[in-house]
């Protein structure tokens, strides 16, 4: 008989791409695949997709301050926690890999209230506050930074840097040039993360392009509704997302322009992206970005700008200095044991299901 694994994690595609890269590897060891998320999120969608069975629960917003709000989403969350321990009951996992979100946290409280081993991953950093909630339940802690391993409990912490999907990996750049029908006689500058968060970064690099298409041809993923058709210029592409073709043009790309998302830069560095990032300001967000961006820094992955020093003139010398240097960047990503998560978070459960 098989052996059964519950996947949970949701709220941003980053709470989700990483479990939709174990996939192949879970496939292959005939393990029964099933997904516990909430009702209506990203991770409904993407595990349909994926056709992977899928059960939604309540879920609410874990807070570190007091609101309102809280009553209600604490009611939720015990109701979550309901759901989550029948569907668990009736499942009888082998063992739960999180990747974290609000609606982690009654799955993982459900599975150790009936022993089941847990493996969480830790995205960022600095933990968030779900995964902090379920530290205790979990057999092993997995993370993306050197520096995370002496925030979590030493017997539980693994550094297995990030999974990252198969499809990733196997871009080409001739298949890249012939979608972007760009001649590859210039390097390609690829920006990518154009979310509404980053939509300074969007006009920063569009205020920036009589210098940059000097030098490069600049592929552009804009983000949703943030196309600017009044923009046309040789060597200049823009879109508002790319799904199939994105591992083309990562292969495509000599150098990279980007936020700082745990999973993004992650995903650089397995593919030795030289990046410049500009992680979101502590004014948009809890500051993880500038956080995994030093490290990335640190460790010479990746140049780093800070939002609030962003000018023309220095995205230009950024991008102009890190294709100059780009050998080393290469060099240093390819000294890292922690590029691709894969194969260290499917040995963990192999080890904590081995019967």
């Amino acid at each position: 008989m098989g052996k059964t694994i519950v996947l949970t994690g949701g709220g941003t595609a980053g709470h989700v791409t990483p479990n939709l890269a174990l996939l192949p590897g879970l496939r292959e060891r005939g393990f029964d695949i099933h997904y516990i998320g909430s009702y209506n999120g990203i991770e409904k969608d993407l595990m349909a997709k994926a056709g992977v069975d899928y059960t939604g629960i309540s879920t609410g917003k874990l807070r570190r301050y007091l609101s309102k709000e809280n009553i209600k989403d604490i009611g939720n969350v015990m109701r979550g926690i309901s759901e989550a321990r029948k569907v668990i009951r009736e499942l009888q996992p082998d063992i739960v890999f999180s990747k974290g979100g609000y609606v982690s946290v009654p799955v993982v409280r459900a599975a150790a209230m009936r022993h089941i081993p847990v493996i969480i991953h830790e995205s960022d950093m600095t933990p968030g506050l779900a995964n902090k909630l379920c530290y205790s339940a979990a057999a092993k802690i997995c993370c993306n930074f050197p520096e995370t391993l002496k925030l979590l409990p030493k017997d539980k912490a693994v550094l297995s840097g990030s999974p990252i999907r198969e499809e990733l990996l196997s871009g080409t750049r001739e298949a890249g040039l012939a979608f972007t029908g760009l001649s590859g006689e210039k390097p390609v500058l690829l920006m990518i993360g154009g979310s509404s968060g980053a939509r300074n970064l969007n006009e920063r690099l569009r205020s920036s392009l009589d210098t940059l298409l000097k030098t490069f041809d600049v592929v552009h993923l804009c983000g949703k509704g943030n196309l600017d058709e009044a923009i046309r210029r040789p060597g200049y592409l823009q879109y508002e997302y790319i799904s199939d073709e994105l591992k083309d043009l990562f292969a495509m790309a000599d150098v990279v322009f980007s936020r700082a998302g745990a999973n993004a830069i992650c995903e650089l560095l397995a593919l030795r992206k030289p990046a410049l990032l500009v992680p979101l300001s502590k004014a948009a967000s809890r500051g993880d970005q500038i956080l995994n961006a030093r490290s990335f820094e640190a460790q010479g992955f990746s140049m780093v700008i800070e939002e609030e020093e962003l000018t023309d003139d220095s995205l230009i010398r950024g991008i102009l200095s890190l294709y100059e240097n780009r050998e080393q960047y290469i060099a240093k990503m390819a000294e890292s044991a922690q590029a691709n998560g894969v194969n260290v978070i499917l040995g963990l459960i192999d080890e904590l299901t081995a019967k």
